[in-house]
Parts: structure tokens; C-alpha cells; sequence
């Protein structure tokens, strides 16, 4: 009685090393995603915490703002009516608006279309099997060029 998985001199065949390398590189491989994604996880989970506690603190500093301007507003009317402290301060609040949307509206006006992602698709669309230059085929449809969303 000899092992199947033994050559005639009693080593190992080529063939039964490669499949012994496949199937171990194969558990490896699978471990080593096991292991990123339990990391991953992890990691996540922490992510998710620090983020919930960032939008509490984001909301709590927006209720304070609101106290600060109260506060400015009735710091302004120890000098001032009380109408022209708060008027002040709605000034303020509306300029600092102003400012911030037209900066926003510079930031968007900025924005780009991914082109090379675009042109790359397109591309990829003219190698892809069944693309046929003539009506008769089954054409993949091509991505139109961006249009700028503030001209309409």
C-alpha cells in the first residue's frame, strides 16, 4: 500500500505541491481579509462614536451661538436703544450670511466634471463585446459631456 499523494520515489508530486500551495495561500488569504475586516469593523465602530459626539457638540455649539448674540444684543443696549443693539446685531448675523453664501457660491462655481472619468468610460464603452459602430448592433449608450449647473 503506497500514498496516493506520493511519486514513485516516496516524494510528493509536483502536481500535489502546487495544489497544497494554492490551498494554503488560499486559507491564508481568506485570514488575512478575516483579520481587515474585524479591524475594520473595530475601527468603524470607533468612527461612528466620535462622529455622533462631533454632531452633539455641533448642535450644542449652535444653541450657544444663540446665547452669544442675545448676549451681544444686550451688551450693545447698555450704549445704545434696545432696538438699534439687536438691529446691530441682526446686521451683523445678515453680512456674515451675505459673505458666507457668496463664498460657497465661488467654492460650487469651482467644481469641475470628472472628464478623464468620463472620457475613460466612453472608451471602455467601444471595446466591450456586442458594441457596434452601426444602428444594427447593441450600442452602449455615451456618457454626455457635464454641463455647468449654473448656466442651466
Amino acid at each position: 500500500m503506497s500514498d496516493a499523494n506520493l511519486g514513485p520515489g516516496g516524494e510528493p508530486t509536483i502536481g500535489n505541491l502546487v495544489k497544497d500551495a494554492t490551498a494554503s495561500a488560499s486559507t491564508l488569504f481568506r485570514a488575512e481579509i478575516a483579520l481587515a475586516k474585524s479591524e475594520l469593523v473595530r475601527e468603524a465602530k470607533k468612527a461612528g462614536a466620535g462622529s455622533g459626539l462631533m454632531i452633539v457638540a455641533g448642535v450644542l455649539l449652535l444653541y450657544a451661538s444663540l446665547f452669544f448674540f442675545v448676549f451681544l444684543g444686550f451688551l450693545l443696549d447698555v450704549w445704545l436703544p434696545t432696538w438699534a443693539a439687536f438691529g446691530i446685531v441682526f446686521l451683523l448675523l445678515l453680512i456674515v450670511s451675505i459673505v458666507l453664501i457668496v463664498v460657497g457660491y465661488v467654492f460650487f462655481k469651482r467644481l469641475k466634471a470628472p472628464e478623464k472619468t468620463i472620457e475613460s468610460v466612453n472608451e471602455l464603452a467601444t471595446v466591450l463585446p456586442g458594441h457596434h459602430e452601426s444602428t444594427g448592433g447593441m450600442a452602449h449608450p455615451q456618457i454626455p459631456p457635464a454641463r455647468d449647473p449654473m448656466r442651466g
